[in-house]
C-alpha cells in the first residue's frame, strides 16, 4: 500500500510534463478565438473623415469578407497594407476596415499615403468597444466572415502573400461555394 501512495507523486509529475510539454510545443501566435463559427458582433460605427458611411454588422452578411484591424500608428499594419492592395486588386472578396484606436484625421491621411484596400471602413477609438467584442489581442488582426455573417477563422498577426495563398484564400473559396 506505501508503494502506492508512493506513486502518487512520481504520476501527478508525469501528468504535469505532459502538459507542459504540449503546451511548449504550440505557436504563440495562434490564439483560438471563442467567436470562431458564431456571428459577428452587433455593431455600427461612423466612417472617417470624409466617407459618408461608417460600417455595421450587417455589412458583413451576404458575401464572405475579410474583416481587417489596423491603425496609423501600428507598424505591422504598414507591412500588411500592400498585401491586403494586392488581394483588393485580385477580387476574390471584399475587405472591410476596422480603424483602431487611432486619431480619425491620422487613419484617413494615413490611408491616403498608403492606398485604401477598404470597401468600408469604421472608425473604433479607445477604449475600441467593438474590438473588445471581436476579441481583438493586438493590431493588425484579421476576420474571415462568411455570408451569414459568421466568423470562420481569425488571422493573427500581418496577413503576408503566403498566409493568403496557403491559409486564407483557400478558406475563402471553400466558403464561397
Amino acid at each position: 500500500m506505501r508503494r502506492l501512495f508512493a506513486l502518487i507523486p512520481l504520476a501527478a509529475l508525469a501528468v504535469l510534463a505532459v502538459f507542459f510539454w504540449n503546451g511548449l510545443g504550440r505557436d504563440p501566435r495562434e490564439v483560438p478565438s471563442v467567436l470562431i463559427n458564431r456571428p459577428v458582433p452587433e455593431f455600427q460605427l461612423a466612417g472617417p473623415p470624409g466617407q459618408s458611411s461608417g460600417l455595421s454588422s450587417a455589412d458583413l452578411k451576404g458575401r464572405v469578407s475579410l474583416v481587417s484591424l489596423f491603425g496609423s500608428w501600428c507598424v505591422s499594419c504598414l507591412q500588411e497594407h500592400p498585401t491586403l492592395m494586392m488581394i483588393r486588386q485580385g477580387g476574390e472578396l471584399p475587405i472591410f476596415g476596422l480603424d483602431w484606436r487611432d486619431d480619425p484625421v491620422k487613419g484617413a491621411e494615413w490611408l491616403a499615403r498608403n492606398g485604401n484596400p477598404y470597401e468600408k471602413i469604421g472608425l473604433d477609438p479607445a477604449p475600441g468597444r467593438v474590438s473588445i467584442d471581436f476579441g481583438v489581442t493586438g493590431a493588425p488582426e484579421s476576420f474571415l466572415v462568411d455570408r451569414n455573417g459568421v466568423i470562420r477563422y481569425k488571422q493573427i498577426g500581418p496577413i503576408t502573400p503566403e498566409i493568403w495563398q496557403h491559409t486564407l484564400l483557400p478558406i475563402v473559396r471553400e466558403l464561397q461555394k
